[in-house]
C-alpha cells in the first residue's frame, strides 16, 4: 500500500538529540532554554532542530512549565470593526512579547461567553481578555478572578468587580455629543443599539451593558441640565440585525412626532441607519441629523461626511494586552493606570432640525421620494 496518504510522523526531541549526537536530556534543555547546557551543545541542537523542521509540542511544554504563552480573548461580535481593531491592538502587542492569541466570538450571548471562558481555561491559556457580554451576569468572571488566573476587561465593566478595565468613560462623551445636538436645536433625538432587553426602555431600568447604560446616562444629563424632557420613546434597543435596524429607523423617522436626529451606537448599526434614511428619500442633515460611535474610513467618504465619536480602540486593545502580560509575569499594574478619552469629531451630518411643514415625516419623506431627491448616499 502506498504511504503517500499517510500522516508524516512529527519530529521528536529524541530525533533532534540523535542528529545532534547529544543525550535527549541535553537536547530538551537546549530546545526549552532551561537548565545547564554548553554553548557548543546548544548550537548543535538548534542546528539539528532547524534541519529536521522540529516544532515543539506546546501542550507538553505548557504541562511541564505551567505556561502556554497564549492569551485568550473573548469578544461579543468580531464582525463589528470596533472589536476587530481592538483585537489587532491585542495581537500586535502580544506577538512582540512572545504570546499567541486565541480569539472567541460570543455573539453578545452570556451563556456562550461562559462556555468560551471555560474552553480557554481548559486550553491552559496564561490569561484572559474579556469584553463582557453582560455587566450584570458576571459570576463566571468572578470565579476566574478568584482562581488567580490573570484577566483584564476590555471596553466594558463587570458589575462591581475590582479588576483592570481598558475602556472609555462613555457618560462624558455622550453628554458632550448630546449637548452638540441640543445646541443645534434638536429635542427629538433617537438612540439605536443592539443591546437586548425584555421590555421597552425606561429611564432607570437596569441594563446589561455598562457601555450603553453610561451613554444613556450622559444623554439624560444633557437633557436635564437644559430643563428638557428626555425622549425615552426614541431609545430603541434590540436592534438585532440589519432589517430590524432599518425598521427601527423608519419607525422613529415616520412617527407623528418624529426624531430629528439619530445616534447609532456602533458602525454596523450606522450602515443600516444610513441605508434606511436613503430608502425614505430623506437627506442628511437637511431632513435628519446623524451621529455615530466610532470613526472608520467610510464615515469620511459619505456625502456629507459623518459626525462621529472616535475612540482609541486600537490603543485600548494594546493596553489590555500589556496589562495582562504584566499580570502573567507577576508584575504590579502600571502606575498611573492608562486612561482613554473619546473625541467628538464634528463633520457635516449634524444640522438644525428641518421645519415640518407637513403633518408628518412620512408625508415629507414621500414627497422627497417622488422628486427623487436622495442626498445621503454613500459614495
Amino acid at each position: 500500500m502506498s504511504s503517500n496518504g499517510s500522516r508524516r510522523r512529527d519530529t521528536t526531541v529524541a530525533d533532534v538529540a540523535k542528529a545532534a549526537q547529544v543525550s535527549k536530556a541535553q537536547a530538551a534543555r537546549a530546545l526549552g532554554n532551561y537548565g545547564a547546557v554548553s554553548e557548543e551543545v546548544r548550537e548543535r541542537v538548534l542546528a539539528a532542530a532547524e534541519q529536521l523542521s522540529y516544532r515543539p509540542n506546546e501542550l507538553a511544554r505548557s504541562m511541564n512549565t505551567g505556561k502556554s504563552h497564549t492569551i485568550g480573548v473573548v469578544v461579543g461580535d468580531i464582525e463589528n470593526p470596533h472589536f476587530g481593531l481592538a483585537t489587532r491592538g491585542i495581537t500586535d502587542t502580544a506577538k512582540k512579547s512572545g504570546f499567541n492569541v486565541i480569539l472567541v466570538n460570543t455573539d453578545e450571548d452570556t451563556a456562550a461567553e461562559v462556555d468560551a471562558v471555560q474552553v480557554l481555561l481548559d486550553k491552559r491559556v496564561d490569561g484572559l481578555i474579556v469584553a463582557p457580554a453582560s455587566s450584570v451576569e458576571t459570576e463566571h468572571l468572578q470565579h476566574v478572578q478568584d482562581s488567580g488566573r490573570p484577566m483584564v476587561l476590555l471596553d466594558r465593566k463587570a458589575g462591581q468587580m475590582d479588576i483592570e478595565t481598558m475602556a472609555v468613560n462613555m457618560a462624558d462623551i455622550s453628554y458632550e455629543s448630546t449637548r452638540h445636538l441640543l445646541q443645534a436645536g434638536h429635542r427629538r433625538i433617537a438612540f439605536i443599539s443592539t443591546l437586548t432587553t425584555e421590555s421597552p426602555y425606561r429611564a432607570g431600568m437596569l441594563l446589561d451593558s455598562s457601555q450603553i447604560a453610561d451613554r444613556l446616562d450622559g444623554m439624560q444629563q444633557a437633557f436635564h441640565e437644559q430643563g428638557l424632557p428626555f425622549p425615552e420613546d426614541l431609545v430603541r434597543l434590540n436592534a438585532g440585525d440589519a432589517e430590524s435596524i432599518r425598521r427601527i429607523t423608519r419607525d422613529v423617522l415616520l412617527m407623528p412626532n418624529p426624531a430629528t436626529a439619530v445616534v447609532a451606537s456602533d458602525g454596523l448599526i450606522a450602515l443600516s441607519v444610513v441605508e434606511a434614511i436613503q430608502e425614505l428619500g430623506l437627506a442628511i442633515p437637511a431632513d435628519v441629523s446623524f451621529l455615530m460611535y466610532d470613526d472608520f474610513a467610510w464615515t469620511r467618504l459619505t456625502n456629507p461626511p459623518l459626525t462621529v465619536i472616535a475612540q482609541p480602540v486600537y490603543n485600548m486593545g494594546a493596553a489590555a494586552a500589556k496589562a495582562l502580560i504584566r499580570q502573567i509575569e507577576g508584575l504590579p499594574p502600571a502606575a498611573p493606570a492608562p486612561k482613554f478619552t473619546a473625541t467628538l469629531i464634528r463633520r457635516g451630518s449634524v444640522g438644525t432640525p428641518a421645519p415640518q411643514k407637513n403633518s408628518s415625516a412620512e408625508s415629507r419623506a414621500g414627497h422627497r421620494a417622488q422628486i427623487g431627491s436622495v442626498h445621503a448616499d454613500l459614495t
